[in-house]
């Protein structure tokens, strides 16, 4: 169960640090945003927030 937290944690800032990277503070807004939905159950606020990232990751 640890294993998998702290796996859980850097998948989270791996990409966190690749949005910050490429999009700046607005792709890390994005990320977060999916992570909050995903954890929150808003399955709509996840997938919205997921569309309009990969459609800026398309665009970097």
């Amino acid at each position: 169960m640890l294993l998998l937290q702290v796996l859980y944690a850097l998948c989270q800032f791996a990409l966190s640090m690749l949005a910050q990277l490429r999009l700046g503070l607005f792709g890390l807004i994005l990320l977060s945003t999916i992570f909050v939905g995903i954890r929150s159950r808003h399955n709509g606020l996840a997938v919205g927030a997921a569309v309009v990232f990969a459609l800026l990751m398309t665009q970097a």
